[in-house]
């Protein structure tokens, strides 16, 4: 199965914090010490970081009743794929890891101390959301060069797509002990710091809407701000 490769991941202190579930700008102004602890952490955590893109690009061949069907006979299933997916002449499907080196080596440091281990933490989030925008950048821009289209990322657990329905349908596809990942009971993903999404392409896609739009987070989300675009 294809693989894609990002040649630098994008990391700074920020969205280490964020990837704590902190806001960088009451940290840089309240608490400095976080802000060093982070830094330090983004010093030493991308040695433990794997990043890897197992992705599959599949033409679309029809839609029925809220399911888009793929061109190897799988679908994908729910109102929100449907209706963001429908006009796609093609998705591809990533599957975006970092391995699990990062939560082994954040798990052993939490024994001696949690704030240093938290920020490793945060270093696996931010990693694997850089690596999924690198991901969709590259795709994107490749079908920009046809003309073409693409839709927002869409991810399992988005509003209209339900997690336990769109994961194990994705890992249908895609294998992902390629890649070292898992899936689990309940949905979730082994190691942990890995991401699914599935975009759509083609001449007629319709760019409205945002990701923040379909999270189920949207209306508590403090880091919205920072994800619209300019």
């Amino acid at each position: 199965m294809p693989m894609w490769q990002a040649s630098q991941l994008m990391l700074d202190e920020d969205a280490v914090l964020r990837g704590q579930g902190m806001d960088p700008l009451v940290i840089r102004q309240r608490k400095p010490k976080l802000l060093e602890v982070a830094q330090f952490a983004m010093q030493e955590g991308p040695e433990f970081l794997v990043p890897q893109v197992l992705f599959q690009k599949l033409k679309v061949q029809a839609v029925r009743h809220e399911q888009i069907i793929l061109e190897n006979g799988k679908k994908l299933s729910g109102s929100l794929v449907a209706s963001h997916l429908g006009p796609a002449e093609y998705v591809v499907l990533l599957l975006c890891t970092v391995g699990e080196r990062i939560d082994e080596h954040m798990s052993n440091v939490m024994k001696e101390d949690v704030l240093y281990g938290l920020a490793l933490d945060g270093v696996g989030s931010a990693a694997v959301e850089a690596l999924a925008n690198a991901a969709c950048k590259y795709f994107e821009d490749e079908a920009a060069e046809m003309g073409w289209k693409s839709s927002i990322p869409l991810s399992p657990g988005m509003v209209g797509w339900d997690v336990g329905d769109g994961q194990p349908e994705i890992f249908n596809i895609l294998d992902g002990a390629e890649v070292g990942v898992e899936l689990l009971s309940h949905a979730v993903m082994q190691p942990r710091k890995s991401l699914t999404m599935v975009i759509g392409f083609g001449p007629e896609m319709n760019l409205a809407g945002k990701t923040c739009d379909l999270c189920a987070m949207n209306e508590t989300c403090r880091y919205k701000d920072h994800y619209e675009p300019d």
